[in-house]
C-alpha cells in the first residue's frame, strides 16, 4: 500500500508536459511580440529541462556572438582542468597586447571598451585562471577573455562546443580584434547553439559534474541582469551570460531555475536594435511571457 501511494504521489508531483494548444498559444504570443520589435532579427530558443516542451523561433538565425562566446571558452577551461592540462589556480601573465587573427599584427584590448577595468591595474603581474574565469563571465572582461583564449585556443573551444551539440557555433578569435572584425572574421552563434551549451552544462554533460556545478555557480553571479532575470519573479535563480555590441546585437542566454514547474533554458538573441533599453525590455518581456506561459 505504501509503495502504491508513494508511486501515485510521484506521478502527481512530476512536472507535466504542456498541452499542445498551450505551447502553440505561447508561441503565437511570442512571435507577435518579437515581430513588433524594431530589430533586424530576433532568435529564440526555449527548452524545458524537466519535460519535452520546446519552442524555437528563428533559432537557427546567425548573429555576431558578442560576449556569449565566453561560454564555450569557459567550458574549454573546465574540460582542460578535468583532463589535468591545467588547474584553476594556475597563474597567467596579465597583458593587453595580442596577435590579430588576420595577419598576426598586434592589437591592444582597450580599457575604455571593456566592461571591467580592475584587471588593467594588474598589467605585468599575474592572475589565476579562477580569477580570470570569474571576471570573464560575471563582469564580461574582454581582457580576461583574451588571456584565457590564448591559453586554450579558440579552435579547441569551438570543437568542444560543437561536440556538445552547438553544431554551427563559430569561435574564431578573442575580442576587440578590430582588423578581424572589419574583415568579417567574427565569432557567431545561433540561439539553438547557445541553448545546447547551457543544457549541456545544466545536465552535467559539458564537463565533469563538479566542473558543471562550478560553471553554473559562476553564471549565477552574473552582474549584468537587464534581460532575462527581469522577467522572472524576484529571488529566482538565473544562471546566464549576456552579450552586447552597441546598436549591433544584444543577447541573453540563461538557465532559469524553478522548483514548482521545472527549470528551463531560454536564449533570446537580438540584432539591429539601436536603443539598448528597447533591447533589454524586449528580452525581459519575452522572459516574462515564457515564465508565465510554462507554469503548470
Amino acid at each position: 500500500m505504501f509503495r502504491r501511494c508513494l508511486f501515485a504521489w510521484l506521478v502527481l508531483a512530476a512536472p507535466r508536459p504542456l498541452a499542445g494548444q498551450d505551447l502553440g498559444a505561447l508561441r503565437l504570443r511570442l512571435e507577435t511580440r518579437m515581430a513588433r520589435a524594431p530589430a533586424s532579427a530576433v532568435g529564440l530558443y526555449f527548452k524545458s529541462l524537466a519535460r519535452g516542451d520546446s519552442i524555437l523561433i528563428g533559432a537557427n538565425l546567425r548573429f555576431h556572438a558578442a560576449s556569449t562566446m565566453k561560454v564555450p571558452v569557459m567550458i574549454q577551461i573546465f574540460r582542460d582542468a578535468d583532463a589535468g592540462f591545467l588547474t584553476l589556480d594556475d597563474s597567467l601573465v596579465v597583458h593587453a597586447t595580442f596577435p590579430s587573427l588576420v595577419d598576426g599584427s598586434p592589437f591592444d584590448v582597450d580599457k575604455a571598451d571593456d566592461s571591467d577595468s580592475t584587471l588593467y591595474l594588474r598589467l605585468g603581474g599575474k592572475a589565476s585562471i579562477r580569477e580570470l574565469l570569474e571576471l570573464m563571465i560575471t563582469r564580461s572582461s574582454n581582457l580576461a577573455t583574451d588571456i584565457l583564449i590564448e591559453r586554450v585556443g579558440a579552435p579547441r573551444a569551438q570543437a568542444s562546443a560543437r561536440a556538445l551539440g552547438a553544431w554551427s557555433i563559430q569561435v574564431l578569435r578573442g575580442v576587440e580584434d578590430g582588423k578581424a572584425y572589419r574583415a568579417g572574421l567574427n565569432n557567431t552563434t545561433t540561439a539553438r547553439d547557445l541553448g545546447a551549451l547551457l543544457a549541456a552544462i545544466a545536465q552535467q554533460r559539458a564537463a565533469s559534474p563538479t566542473s558543471c556545478a562550478a560553471m553554473l555557480a559562476i553564471l549565477s553571479r552574473q552582474e549584468f541582469n537587464e534581460g532575462i532575470p527581469v522577467g522572472v519573479p524576484p529571488g529566482t535563480r538565473v544562471a546566464h551570460k549576456t552579450g552586447w555590441i552597441g546598436e549591433v546585437v544584444y543577447h541573453d542566454a540563461a538557465i532559469v531555475y524553478r522548483s514548482n514547474a521545472g527549470s528551463y533554458v531560454l536564449v533570446v538573441l537580438t540584432g539591429g536594435i539601436k536603443d539598448d533599453s528597447v533591447a533589454h525590455n524586449l528580452v525581459a518581456e519575452v522572459s516574462r511571457m515564457v515564465y508565465a506561459g510554462t507554469v503548470r
